[in-house]
């Protein structure tokens, strides 16, 4: 039975007047700044909130405020100033209990749901409504509030190797492999200092035999009658180092059986969840079986590719869904996209290389414009079209090693 989602906004109207539909994006990296663009695009008003000042999102948006979005009552005292329509969370680390309450109390809708944003941002809700409420195929899993915990639950099951990820994080942030008992108190430590958040708890996952791992782009919007459908973009493969992506491409090729199965897996966790918007399903594919690992709900990192390889990029897929329009998630031309690394611990840096990315066949850059660069911050992304996902993936990473990084200039 299709599920009613929220009614459509039957007219839009002018950004910075008091018709303006408003909405505030909490997060704004690299995605975060996307959606924001393509929001605008359908004149939208847009109020931009990060955690630092001068965010990618706070560059292009028509106002920004830096809070700590964990602090519940600054982000209600936020909410209650600049009275949004909606709340779009494009982080994790973000006080989710005052959102679902902000939504109870009918003051702001948030994307998709506050319930979704509240289950994702922690690893054990999601992970038990996957596998234990849905049913779904996952990793061996045991969640551990201690050091001591972790060590019994690799020794009476999960066994090694293994994965010990924090309840709260992402990008790769407090993950370790373990291959055997001398990494466990390492892990521990590194969960609790690297997480987004340090809720006091990890989760540890026995290792997958798969071949490959993808993630679903799934979109959920409204018909004509304001039921919500979904719909499905071709499957994006990817290469993770330490969590964290750095290669990814479009279409991935898998067989049929697997295909179907990966759409099953993604539509019954995002019917579940709810809401309008894109979620990116991460899933493990080995022939065709497929496995479940996490799900965000809101544009993928790995979808960065999308920007090359589809009629619509997950961007404007997640903008039209919000606000309940049409999509199209048809696949243009194969793709892929290649991580430029910030390569240096320093604010204001500098980029040279890119006449040489640039002549490259079929190539485009983005740099984010992120203020301070880490030694693995993503600072930006190259982008490549090609006949095969192999050229294209060749060409990508040609383009972003030909990218330098530069310390800034002395004044």
């Amino acid at each position: 039975m299709a599920e009613h989602s929220y009614p459509r906004f039957p007219i839009i109207g002018t950004p910075l007047t008091q018709n303006a539909i408003r909405v505030m994006m909490l997060g704004c990296g690299e995605l975060g700044k996307e959606v924001i663009i393509e929001l605008q695009r359908f004149g939208i008003e847009v109020i931009a909130v990060d955690r630092y000042p001068n965010a990618p999102g706070h560059q292009v948006a028509h106002r920004s405020h830096v809070i700590d979005m964990t602090d519940g009552q600054a982000l209600k005292a936020l909410v209650l100033l600049e009275k949004p329509h909606m709340i779009v969370p494009e982080i994790e680390a973000i006080a989710t209990q005052t959102l679902m309450e902000l939504e109870a109390e009918g003051v702001v809708e948030v994307i998709p749901r506050a319930r979704a944003t509240f289950l994702t941002m922690n690893r054990e809700g999601i992970r038990r409504l996957a596998a234990e409420e849905l049913g779904l195929p996952t990793s061996p899993y045991h969640f551990a509030s201690s050091l001591n915990e972790l060590q019994q639950a690799i020794d009476n099951g999960i066994g090694y190797p293994c994965f010990v990820k924090p309840v709260m994080s992402s990008s790769g942030k407090g993950q370790s492999k373990l291959d055997g008992p001398e990494d466990v108190a390492k892990a521990w430590e590194y969960a609790a200092s690297a997480g987004r958040v340090d809720a006091g708890k990890v989760i540890v996952e026995g290792m997958i035999d798969f071949d490959y791992e993808i993630t679903q782009l799934t979109v959920r919007t409204l018909d004509a009658s304001g039921e919500a459908i979904t719909a499905f973009c071709e499957p994006i493969g990817h290469v993770q180092k330490n969590g964290d992506y750095v290669e990814s491409w479009q279409p991935m090729q898998m067989t049929e059986s697997a295909r179907k199965k990966s759409q099953e897996i993604a539509k019954k966790v995002t019917d579940n969840l709810g809401g309008r918007g894109i979620f990116g399903v991460e899933l493990f594919v080995k022939g065709d079986d497929v496995w479940f690992s996490e799900v965000s709900p809101r544009p993928h990192d790995t979808g960065l590719v999308t920007l090359a390889s589809q009629t619509q990029s997950e961007f404007e897929l997640h903008a039209k869904a919000i606000l309940g329009l049409p999509v199209d998630v048809s696949i243009k031309t194969p793709a892929a996209s290649s991580v430029i690394y910030g390569g240096m611990n320093e604010k204001g840096i500098g980029f040279s290389g890119l006449e040489k990315a640039l002549s490259l066949p079929k190539v485009a850059i983005r740099l984010f414009g992120k203020p301070e660069a880490f030694l693995k911050r993503r600072m930006g992304v190259a982008l490549a079209s090609a006949e095969d996902t192999d050229r294209a993936r060749e060409v990508a990473k040609l383009a972003s090693a030909s990218i330098q990084t530069v310390k800034p200039s002395s004044p």
